[in-house]
């Protein structure tokens, strides 16, 4: 049995009127997190995952009879170390706030981090990965995941049309979105901040030059990666970025934005010897 959380018993939410519900509901809108600097995050490993990484969660809707296992203990002693508010709501209510059909007992209310370029930190031998354009939450979640696991330093959304901390971003880079450092910004002022750094750029195209296991992917590299539907722009053809592709053997022309992006890490680090950012 799941221990009952910290502190006097609250009344149990069994309303989606009630106005902290209806508030974290509406952080569901883009333009309301936008606004508040708020998402919501759904699940015990992703809102441990949060903590762990020292995310600020001001609030938490908690249905105790959902939870189950060490993610979910070591979720409200985070809650209760950080001084968050937590609601007991009905599992009614909690489907009004959940994502998806995952009931896990728990949803937080978290404080969005900073964006800014200037924020990220690299190490002596880093590897970027940029992300231009791409608008679907489920592959800006899925490459967070391979840039974690690949080591990588950090990953800069270049003219995003999502928001990096969509619930659905949250939930499909299972919580890695709080662990890998990110950043927000323009095309422009993302080529202008590698080359300050001076970073390598290879931009991944159906129309690349060399095959990515051609090329050396040794010593500071950024990679650049465009939407599926329409790649990079023409600000990643400029003189002195590589294009690389993969060899596509079938019909298609491409793979999925985060199996190229995995394909492309997982062969640096191969080169490499492996090591690369741990936290």
């Amino acid at each position: 049995m799941m221990r009952r959380m910290p502190g006097p018993v609250s009344p149990v939410l069994t309303s989606a009127a009630n106005p902290r519900v209806k508030a974290a509901i509406a952080l569901r809108d883009r333009r309301e997190r936008d606004r508040l600097g708020l998402t919501l995050v759904d699940g015990t490993r992703e809102l441990r995952r949060a903590l762990d990484a020292g995310a600020t969660v001001p609030e938490a809707f908690v249905c105790e009879p959902l939870l189950a296992g060490a993610d979910a203990r070591a979720v409200l002693d985070g809650l209760e170390a950080g001084g968050a508010i937590v609601h007991s709501v009905s599992e009614s209510v909690l489907r009004k706030l959940a994502f998806g059909e995952r009931l896990e007992g728990v949803v937080g209310v978290v404080r969005i981090p900073p964006l800014e370029l200037a924020r990220l930190t690299l190490t002596d031998d880093p590897i970027v990965v940029v992300i231009e354009g791409v608008e679907k939450p489920g592959n800006v979640g899925a490459v967070l995941r391979s840039v974690d696991g690949a080591g990588a330093d950090a990953l800069i959304a270049a003219d995003p049309r999502t928001d990096l901390f969509n619930p659905n971003v949250v939930r499909a880079s299972a919580g890695t979105v709080f662990s890998v450092p990110i950043a927000a910004a323009s095309t422009g002022a993302t080529l202008v901040w590698l080359a300050a750094r001076g970073l390598r750029i290879l931009a991944a195209r159906v129309d690349g030059e060399r095959l990515y296991s051609d090329v050396d992917l040794s010593g500071p590299l950024a990679i650049a990666l465009g939407a599926e539907a329409d790649g990079l722009s023409a600000a990643w053809t400029a003189p002195g970025i590589e294009g690389v592709r993969l060899p596509m053997l079938g019909i298609a022309d491409s793979l999925n934005l985060s199996v190229t992006a995995a394909i492309l890490l997982y062969e640096a680090r191969r080169q490499r010897g492996v090591p690369g950012r741990r936290l």
